[in-house]
């Protein structure tokens, strides 16, 4: 059985780290498997939303595996190559032009919480934990997950988690910024892909674009120097076929059949 598991089904495609008796701990090869699949589904139009979880309901993924440590972590020099690998599954998942969503139960904790952060929607069950305990480690997160951090939370939140390596539960996160939504953990399920599969028929361009648009402002929120192509961005979806359609299924009181172009 594959560590990461990858099913496809009405639009929708989840992504399952699968080492339950590890806690879904994500190993060296998982990163690169992971960047993989991403960038795979990025280039599958039939696939609409992209949830991410963890087998069972102990864990979403307590990060990364510690027995890789020696072989990949043990001085800078090996770091550096993990890193690679590591920061491109975030990489890759953040990049992705659909919207994603994790469906986190149980512990969320280290790279398994920065991996989170990469996706659009974070969606716990109460059960749930989160922390990022680095310095019980002695190790530093980098830019990438600093960044994403600090665009959910703040610096004053931020630096609780970093500087105490405390563990916080749901309800904790989601005051925070965290997550987004918290739910039962038996409902969890039923919740995220009720969600989906809402989100599935939606225009594909307007998520596509938002991403952009989003990115670009979290990056430059002054909005300084934008290039014409970024000041141009919010109105090229009136030249589309999708607003077309939109339009004309409102008017006559139809749902819309987006194509993407």
């Amino acid at each position: 059985m594959s560590d990461i598991l990858l099913e496809k089904a009405d639009g929708i495609a989840t992504v399952t780290l699968n080492r339950p008796k590890q806690r879904n701990a994500i190993s060296y090869q998982g990163w690169l498997e992971l960047d993989r699949i991403f960038k795979q589904l990025e280039s599958d139009a039939s696939v609409k939303v992209v949830v991410l979880t963890g087998a069972g309901d102990d864990a979403f993924s307590s990060g990364a595996d510690i027995k890789d440590f020696d072989q990949y972590r043990s001085d800078s020099k090996k770091a550096k190559v993990y890193a690679a690998a590591f920061e491109g599954a975030m990489d890759a998942l953040e990049a992705l032009s659909k919207p994603t969503i994790c469906l986190i139960k149980g512990f969320c904790v280290g790279g398994g919480c920065e991996l989170s952060m990469a996706a659009d929607l974070r969606i716990a069950a109460d059960n749930s934990s989160f922390g990022i305990p680095v310095a019980k480690l002695g190790i530093l997160i980098g830019y990438g997950e600093m960044r994403r951090l600090l665009n959910l939370v703040g610096p004053g939140n931020a630096a609780q988690i970093l500087y105490t390596g405390r563990m916080m539960d749901a309800s904790e996160a989601h005051r925070i910024g965290l997550v987004n939504i918290v739910q039962p953990l038996g409902n969890i399920h039923d919740f995220i892909y009720t969600l989906a599969r809402e989100m599935v028929p939606l225009a594909p361009l307007t998520q596509s674009r938002h991403k952009v648009i989003m990115q670009t402002t979290l990056k430059n929120l002054a909005l300084e120097n934008l290039t014409p192509e970024q000041q141009f961005l919010p109105l090229t979806n009136f030249d589309s076929e999708d607003f077309h359609e939109g339009r004309r299924a409102f008017i006559e009181r139809r749902k819309p059949e987006f194509k993407g172009r």
